[in-house]
């Protein structure tokens, strides 16, 4: 650990002694963005990815540690997370070929990214595939708890030494649980099985009247139930400590054994 590393735990660590003031300012401005759709307002590379900034770095610093060659997404909407997270993988494999002296083939990656929506629209798959990163990509259409797409899932992980998860699609209990019991167990050691939107469970239920999740249901009720039988995974609270703004709090699931 260098210097500012360990000054850094300890700042992290201060902060989850006593941030009662922080999480108070974060919470009242969760709520109040939440509320004019803040998240809907950014790209990357020319596609919403609808999220947080503080998530996306989240993100970019467990891909940079991990180096997963493989990421499983559920849900794609509009397609920013995929491009997000195929450039970063871009960037691991240049990374890599600058350090052995070697030359990238940009037509042969070996890192990937794979995203399952039940409903992968027309001009958003068109745009996705027409994308630099596209080559990345791929792409099931169907539910991420049909048996049939799990299976074409769990085969497509296969021979991935080092594999991450993000979990983003239907946010209701049975959905995600049913999603954390298809694919955390993919999740490598030492790497992340990301479930987002868990702040719903700490949300007023008004925000939620046109969806069928909401306090008491969601994905932070998933993983709370997840890990009671499943002590393979634990919550980084230091990823809760740093971002303070974070539509996933409590989801950020390292897989430790």
């Amino acid at each position: 650990m260098t210097p500012f590393e360990k000054e850094m735990a300890e700042r992290l660590d201060a902060v989850k002694t006593d941030a009662s003031q922080m999480e108070a300012a974060a919470h009242q401005f969760i709520e109040a963005s939440f509320a004019k759709q803040y998240s809907y307002n950014f790209f990357w590379q020319g596609r919403p990815i609808i999220q947080y900034p503080q998530d996306i770095m989240a993100m970019q610093e467990l891909i940079w540690d991990v180096k997963p060659d493989l990421i499983i997404e559920t849900g794609i909407a509009h397609g920013g997370s995929l491009i997000f997270m195929a450039s970063q993988l871009a960037q691991l494999e240049l990374c890599e070929a600058i350090e052995a002296r070697e030359v990238m083939d940009p037509a042969a990656p070996k890192r990937r990214i794979l995203g399952i929506d039940i409903d992968i629209r027309a001009h958003n798959r068109e745009a996705i595939e027409a994308h630099p990163m596209a080559g990345r990509i791929d792409m099931i259409e169907g539910s991420s708890i049909a048996p049939d797409i799990i299976k074409q899932v769990r085969a497509a992980a296969e021979g991935a030494k080092t594999v991450m998860i993000s979990l983003d699609s239907n946010h209701t209990h049975d959905h995600v649980l049913a999603e954390l019991e298809a694919y955390a167990d993919l999740t490598s050691v030492d790497s992340y099985c990301v479930v987002f939107d868990t702040l719903v469970e700490n949300m007023d239920a008004s925000l939620f009247h046109d969806r069928p999740w909401g306090p008491g249901d969601n994905p932070r009720t998933a993983v709370n139930a997840f890990l009671q039988t499943n002590d393979d995974f634990e919550i980084d609270r230091n990823i809760d400590a740093k971002l303070q703004i974070s539509v996933a709090p409590g989801g950020y699931l390292r897989r430790i054994k």
